[in-house]
């Protein structure tokens, strides 16, 4: 059975590159653009990953991230930031959420899915 991993972009070319890398590296991979169906996806499909961009039309990644630790179900899930977003005090509030690390964007397509793995426990 494959890895579930939801990724999250509202940019259609980031989302279309981070899937495909995922997919050719064996991953299931549910895709969203905004929040709202990020977490309706998140639900149903209760991934083993998120990979999160922080720049999301609807709400913050960060603050969909605190919605996620805050439900029982979703609490636990690793989620890695995707941003471009890379100044010092960014990075700490992504940080401070738990169970949380960042990947800087533009994303190195050599080891993309590796890193990804890393996170998976």
């Amino acid at each position: 059975m494959k890895t579930k991993i939801v990724v999250v972009d509202d940019n259609a070319n980031n989302l279309l590159l981070e899937e495909d890398l995922l997919l050719m590296a064996n991953f299931e991979v549910f895709t969203a653009m905004n929040a709202k169906d990020a977490l309706l996806t998140i639900k149903r499909e209760t991934p083993k990953i998120i990979i999160l961009d922080v720049q999301l039309p609807d709400m913050s990644g960060t603050e969909v991230a605190k919605i996620l630790r805050g439900e029982k179900e979703t609490a636990n899930i690793p989620i890695v930031f995707v941003t471009a977003s890379v100044l010092p005090a960014d990075i700490d509030q992504l940080l401070c959420i738990p169970n949380s690390a960042y990947i800087s964007k533009p994303i190195d397509t050599r080891t993309f899915a590796q890193q990804i793995s890393l996170y998976i426990k």
